[in-house]
């Protein structure tokens, strides 16, 4: 019988640009105090449910180093490895980067002939179109030639994933965390079948579950806020 590794998928913790509604692929930027508080209510709901884990993966991108170094310090976990993958990096949106968000999704809209950014996303929340037409016209208008396209973003991020899978399993069952973000976690799950339970908005801090056996991935979860929930009443209690 083939060893089960679960991983536990979180996009990182609000930054100063999240906060500030600016496009945040390559660019970088610290969290936010209420990026950090976020963070450690996901590491103690987690904890809540006895979810150890014996390695962590972030992106080279250091809002997902700062948000897994926050998880596991809140774990009591601070010693366990953490391994950056530069494939787990957000996707790059070229001339849009730093630029105010509704700017992007707006231009985005217009060439896929939308009135307006929240028709769109509506769209996409009910599945008539999805990211990857999304992404592919960020692509298409980004004036500077360096955005990605979602194939690009889905190749690096699932190869990532598989090569942590694959490198894991070999030490036998566990739990492994990955921090990553928004757009590249999306374009990792959502074609190894996070599509079917894709109905809201991946926050920060939510989780995708996803396990890996015979090698053969399973996403169990999606966009879960569920241990933030509960780390969040638990250190109301304290």
């Amino acid at each position: 019988m083939s060893d089960k590794i679960t991983i536990y998928v979180v996009r990182h913790g609000q930054t100063i640009m999240n906060a500030l509604n600016r496009v945040q692929g390559w660019c970088d930027s610290p969290l936010t105090k209420d990026g950090i508080n976020v963070a450690r209510y996901l590491a103690y709901g987690l904890d809540a449910e006895g979810i150890n884990f014996r390695t962590a993966y972030c992106s080279d991108l250091r809002r997902t180093r700062q948000t897994t170094q926050i998880i596991l310090g809140a774990k009591g976990q601070e010693d366990i490895p953490v391994i950056e993958f530069a494939g787990l990096r957000e996707a790059c949106f070229g001339s849009f980067e730093a630029d105010f968000n509704r700017t992007m999704w707006y231009n985005a809209a217009l060439y896929m002939h939308y009135p307006t950014a929240e028709a769109m996303t509506k769209d996409v929340l009910a599945k008539k179109i999805s990211y990857k037409h999304v992404l592919d016209a960020i692509k298409q208008i980004d004036t500077m030639g360096l955005a990605e396209n979602f194939a690009q973003v889905e190749a690096r991020t699932q190869e990532s994933l598989r090569e942590i899978a694959e490198n894991e399993v070999q030490y036998g069952e566990a739990n492994i965390l990955v921090v990553s973000h928004g757009m590249s976690i999306l374009a990792m799950l959502l074609g190894l079948g996070g599509d079917r339970l894709f109905t809201r908005p991946l926050d920060n801090a939510a989780v995708c579950k996803v396990t890996y056996c015979a090698g053969q991935f399973t996403v169990e979860s999606m966009a879960d806020l569920s241990f933030v929930e509960k780390g969040k009443s638990l250190a109301k209690e304290d």
